[in-house]
């Protein structure tokens, strides 16, 4: 599997990234939507992509928003992982073309669950 872990926290993208590791995937990072739709064009195809919603520069709501309206990344699974605990802010997220939502602070075994919950096979 191959990952995307979106945040403008680097310590928040390490603990992620080290938990996908461990599941055997590979990880790349961006620190806000803007690049991480540039890492998207380099890197593709990739399978999931985790979003922080509150990011300077292109926060995750619009990164969901642009990369569900190009047709190349249908493919791609979207889990947003945010402080955003709101329903409305879930049901604009889920509305808006993301497959799963966790809450910080969150565990690995709620990473696990969610990423088994939209499909990804892990190891």
């Amino acid at each position: 599997m191959r990952a995307l872990v979106i945040d403008d926290s680097k310590a928040i993208r390490a603990i992620l990234g080290k938990m996908l590791r461990e599941m055997d995937c590979e990880v790349h990072e961006a620190e806000d939507g803007r690049e991480a739709l540039e890492v998207l064009q380099k890197e593709a195809p990739l399978d999931i992509a985790l979003v922080d919603w509150n990011m300077p520069i292109m926060n995750g709501f619009d990164f969901v928003k642009a990369v569900r309206a190009n047709r190349n990344y249908d493919e791609l699974r979207l889990m947003m992982v945010t402080t955003e605990n709101e329903m409305s802010k879930v049901l604009e997220a889920l509305n808006a073309g993301a497959d799963e939502y966790v809450m910080k602070p969150f565990t690995k075994e709620i990473i696990v669950d969610k990423l088994r919950l939209i499909g990804m096979e892990l190891v």
